[in-house]
């Protein structure tokens, strides 16, 4: 059995034994003519489709029928009579011995071992035992491996190093090669959605002059032929906001990847992928039920019913979901009536005396944001719009009728997590260029030297956009929740680590 791999001093001490004689191997078979590294080779056949194929097969019979299927050696017994061969679609069982297998296999079986890449030629039958078996013919080495594989029956230990090795963890762990299917499925799931939807996918810049749409660092490259600097997208609002005022399509979509230059944890990525919308005519009670059917139907598709395990709870996303609005989350939780105070200074008393230390420069709407984080989030387990945002905070919603220091906007929240932010989007230019040159000021007071405004958005803005509501989903919480994954690392792929010293 391959030695357990743990950590990279693990691989070093590989290195110096089991590579090198793994190396050594490597030359028996160039001294024996065998090309180890062959330009191609087509099977006829994955494992999924042989298992298929000869299902009808009764114990201890056979076909005449040739096959030729490819995949990595995972297990050999018996002095590699019996593989596991395995590639993407499962396992299949590989028999080799005298009186199948060509003398020239028979004299590289010995130099195959676990984790090699190999072809192999040759009829199909069931054993006694009931499991279909490949009686090799012919063995092709298509690709011999220098390093060792890890143990497939412990796993790898070290969660981090899953990460950093990402190619081993799905080689080895099936739920993370579960997962990250899952993961495809959903992103086509989205796409498919909102395309029946009737929805138009379009694609904007990810490099930007001027980065827009969200409050957050964003990471700053430099273009040199035309000597200016450029921004990785935080988010694509003010281009897909240019497209509606276009009139290409009255509802757009975008699934997008996006960059923020701030911290980490098993819920933020600084590289992440998120879905925006914008559909002309319609406002953000249209857009809940939008979500409602999209987080439904992704779920019954995967599970065939719209509740979810998410670790010891059990989730559902049939709609409707529960409507909150934030000011009546927080006034049940605190018994602070904030539509009941008038002023900034009023709503930071209110809040200093129910034990909240709040900025001392905090706004009314800012108070109301900081007590809602505090005491309400984390009571949120079941899908929930929390509604009626406070102005302060939405530069870019429409004003709640009868209530101006309120928008409709609203952010689902699912397990105490943000999941979606939405909004009955502003098409007033007079009032947007209002809002965005105050938060414009704001920002640069709190030293964001690199803001500036757009004016090209505003500009765009001029010529009209239709009433429309807007919408902005966390592809990689939504897969989180819908694969009941622990962190964020576990649904990226390649995710944001911190460089190894040792490695």
């Amino acid at each position: 059995m391959v030695k357990k791999m743990t950590s990279p001093n693990d691989r070093e001490t590989l290195s110096s034994d089991v590579v090198e004689v793994r190396l050594q191997k490597l030359d028996q078979m160039r001294r024996l003519g065998v090309n180890p590294y062959p330009t191609h080779f087509h099977r006829t056949a994955t494992n999924a489709e042989v298992a298929q194929r000869f299902a009808h097969l009764a114990a201890d019979t056979g076909s005449d029928e040739k096959v030729v299927v490819a995949g990595r050696v995972f297990a050999s017994r018996n002095n590699s009579m019996f593989i596991d061969l395995h590639d993407a679609t499962g396992k299949l069982q590989i028999f080799s011995h005298e009186k199948v297998t060509e003398t020239e296999s028979l004299a590289v079986l010995p130099l195959i071992e676990v984790g090699d890449i190999i072809g192999v030629e040759g009829t199909v039958r069931r054993t006694a035992r009931g499991e279909i078996t490949v009686d090799a013919r012919v063995l092709h080495v298509l690709c011999k491996t220098i390093r060792p594989i890890p143990d497939t029956y412990h796993g790898i230990a070290d969660v981090e190093l899953r990460y950093r090795r990402r190619y081993l963890d799905i080689m080895v762990e099936p739920e993370s090669r579960t997962r990250f299917r899952q993961r495809s499925a959903i992103l086509a799931g989205v796409r498919s959605f909102m395309q029946q939807e009737g929805f138009l996918e379009v694609e904007t810049p990810m490099l930007q002059p001027i980065y827009g749409g969200a409050t957050a660092q964003p990471f700053v490259t430099h273009h040199n032929t035309l000597d200016m600097n450029l921004y990785l997208r935080i988010a694509p609002e003010l281009y897909l906001k240019r497209l509606l005022i276009s009139g290409l399509s009255d509802k757009v979509f975008e699934v997008n990847r996006n960059f923020r230059n701030e911290g980490v944890s098993t819920r933020h990525n600084p590289e992440f992928t998120m879905m925006e919308a914008y559909w002309a005519y319609a406002d953000y009670v249209d857009v809940m039920g939008l979500i409602e059917r999209l987080f439904s139907g992704l779920a019954i598709s995967l599970y065939g019913t719209p509740e979810v395990r998410y670790g010891e709870r059990t989730i559902s996303f049939a709609p409707p979901f529960r409507r909150l609005p934030m000011h009546e989350g927080v006034r049940d939780a605190t018994g602070i009536d904030f539509l009941a105070i008038r002023s900034d200074a009023e709503a930071r008393a209110a809040a200093a005396a129910k034990g909240f230390t709040v900025d001392p420069t905090a706004t009314w709407g800012e108070v109301l944001a900081h007590i809602f984080e505090e005491k309400v989030e984390s009571t949120l387990i079941q899908p929930t719009h929390v509604t009626h945002f406070p102005k302060d905070i939405s530069p870019f919603a429409k004003e709640v009728d009868g209530e101006p220091r309120l928008v409709e906007r609203f952010e689902s929240y699912c397990n105490a997590w943000e999941i979606c932010n939405a909004f009955s989007e502003l098409n007033d230019p007079v009032e947007q260029r209002r809002r965005m040159t105050e938060q414009f000021e704001q920002e640069v007071a709190r030293g964001e030297i690199d803001r500036q405004l757009d004016e090209d958005f505003l500009e765009a803005m001029d010529y009209g956009m239709p009433p429309a509501g807007g919408l902005g989903i966390g592809i990689d919480r939504m897969i989180m929740l819908l694969t009941n994954a622990p962190s964020i690392r576990d649904v990226i792929l390649f995710p944001t680590l911190r460089p190894r010293t040792s490695e």
